[in-house]
């Protein structure tokens, strides 16, 4: 179900809790909240529709995946600054990210995955991670 998108920076910058298998339904959620916003999104996190768990759905160019408890688990020693927009702030930002970065977390049957990204890719799952620990651009 498509999704209205929270602006409120007080509930953005809360730390997601831990994400279960009944949180399945809220992943369904972002990626069809992320579909609904293709012209201007390439990535979403929970608490961007109003839910507290740490739930991210990101563009993979030909394909969106949701991603359940994402965690960096190695990243490049090379970094970068950007600019970046987000759904739920006005405007661009500066930051700094990771050039490759490697993450575990689980798919939408629970499963245990593990995946390198880099380029743009990383930097998306970068910006949503960081929205479930609460970090704003």
């Amino acid at each position: 179900m498509v999704k209205e998108i929270v602006r409120d920076e007080f509930f953005l910058q809360q730390k997601s809790a831990k994400a279960t298998k009944d949180d399945i339904a809220v992943a369904q959620d972002l990626l069809d909240t992320l579909a609904a916003h293709r012209e201007g999104c390439v990535g979403l996190a929970a608490n961007m529709i109003g839910v507290a768990k740490c739930v991210i759905a990101v563009n993979l160019g030909d394909t969106d995946i949701a991603m359940l408890n994402p965690e960096i688990v190695k990243h490049s020693a090379k970094r970068y600054k950007t600019t970046e927009g987000c759904l739920s702030l006005v405007g661009e930002r500066e930051t700094e990210r990771f050039e490759t970065i490697e993450v575990k977390y689980r798919d939408m049957n629970f499963a245990k995955q593990k995946a390198k990204f880099s380029g743009f890719t990383a930097q998306i799952i970068q910006h949503e991670i960081d929205h479930c620990q609460g970090i704003l651009i």
